[in-house]
């Protein structure tokens, strides 16, 4: 009987001993993961000249152009700011030339940023978006944050889970590419998930090599806490697996603009058969330095991406995709309801359907023109779908997008 006592006793013993160890070992986990995101916060949020609030929420922070996240890159830390580029494309299609209004109420509201509303930041500055501790919480992981998943590609321009609804061109030399992208506020079925339409500037293979340029707008509650459309960018110089990130979320892209900021909410978006909204994005290859500039709407020139980072893109891309992509996370090939565009279909057409118009390249002329060869390519076309078309206002556009999830899209 003492016996079993004793052994009762010191199992407890054990018992007590386990659930304390256990505990320490969660409690050095958590503050471990807490010194690790604050690390990175100190490292993302430079000190700021000057702080905006925005209406959204947002912190925007002014910081002197500098001190930006690119230049903790070690081979940029003796280099020197091109502040404009040397050439910009040949035929840049004039905004005023294009009679968009023939076919809606005139828009008498330009598209902005929301953080506007609140303030501008002084010259010599730029604005970034500040990070805050529940952005990288909601990563998978510190390492992880403001990058995209990867995928081993199971063919081209298919990573599952990702689903693209897409106008395409390849098979020839590429230094640049354009579009009016049309602004929506997609609904988002579940937080991991996103839904983005954007210019993917592409070279190599979509193996492990692929380098991506990407500019656009997206919503994603995983990255920013919040269903806005915001303006954002993205690179990799290997296939999105250790390289690369959006916005300013990690060394590379170079900003010399202080009145956009990257990450940040649009405003207005469109609205079904009301007022329509665009925005433009050019990203060309400087024929002088070689660096990769991104051009926002007629006026801000935001910066660029130094060619070193890039292998492929160092010389030139070999193809430009123009487009939608969406996250599915469903299990067991179940669709999201994740919208893609307005969430409706190509077919429905203007004030209905979300458009890219005006798409071109650059050539190695650095003139810019219109595409030749456009394929198209969607997974599911019942989820998402794509349509081009041709005339004198918009020269080379589409329609895009769908509900994703419905009777024909299980």
């Amino acid at each position: 009987m003492r016996m079993g006592v004793k052994l009762g006793r010191l199992a407890l013993l054990w018992l007590c001993l386990y659930i304390s160890l256990v505990s320490a070992a969660r409690l050095h986990s958590s503050s471990r993961q807490k010194f690790q995101v604050q690390k990175h916060l100190n490292r993302l949020n430079k000190p700021p000249v000057k702080t905006i609030q925005s209406p959204d929420g947002d912190i925007i922070d002014c910081v002197h152009m500098n001190h930006q996240p690119a230049f903790d890159h070690p081979f940029l830390k003796n280099h020197t700011i091109q502040m404009r580029p040397n050439y910009h494309p040949e035929g840049l299609f004039s905004e005023s030339k294009v009679n968009i209004n023939s076919r809606t109420e005139p828009r008498s509201n330009p598209i902005t940023q929301l953080w506007h509303a609140s303030g501008k930041c002084p010259e010599g500055t730029i604005p970034i978006r500040r990070t805050k501790e529940d952005d990288v919480l909601r990563a998978s992981s510190v390492k992880r944050y403001g990058r995209k998943k990867y995928h081993r590609f199971a063919k081209p321009r298919s990573p599952d889970p990702d689903l693209h609804a897409i106008a395409y061109v390849e098979g020839d030399k590429y230094y640049g590419a354009k579009a009016t992208i049309n602004v929506w506020e997609p609904k988002i079925q579940q937080p991991n998930e996103f839904s983005l339409s954007q210019i993917w500037i592409l070279g190599g293979s979509f193996g492990e090599d692929l380098n991506s340029i990407e500019a656009g707008w997206q919503v994603s509650p995983d990255l920013y806490g919040d269903n806005n459309t915001r303006l954002f960018t993205y690179w990799t110089s290997d296939a999105y697996q250790a390289t690369g990130c959006y916005n300013l979320l990690c060394s590379g892209f170079i900003q010399i603009n202080s009145e956009i900021a990257m990450g940040a909410s649009i405003s207005p978006v469109s609205g079904f058969r009301s007022s329509q909204y665009d925005i433009s994005i050019l990203v060309w290859k400087d024929p002088k330095e070689g660096n990769w500039w991104m051009q926002f709407g007629n006026d801000y020139v935001l910066g660029y991406w130094p060619s070193f980072l890039f292998s492929y893109l160092a010389d030139s891309a070999s193809m430009i995709e123009w487009g939608g992509e969406v996250v599915n996370s469903e299990p067991d090939g179940q669709h999201t309801s994740t919208q893609m565009g307005s969430g409706r279909f190509p077919e429905e057409g203007f004030g209905k359907a979300s458009y890219f118009r005006n798409i071109q390249v650059v050539d190695e002329s650095n003139n810019l023109k219109a595409p030749k060869d456009i394929g198209t390519f969607t997974e599911q076309s019942n989820c998402y779908d794509v349509q081009t078309g041709n005339n004198g206002d918009w020269g080379h556009y589409f329609y895009y997008g769908g509900p994703g999830k419905n009777s024909k899209c299980p």
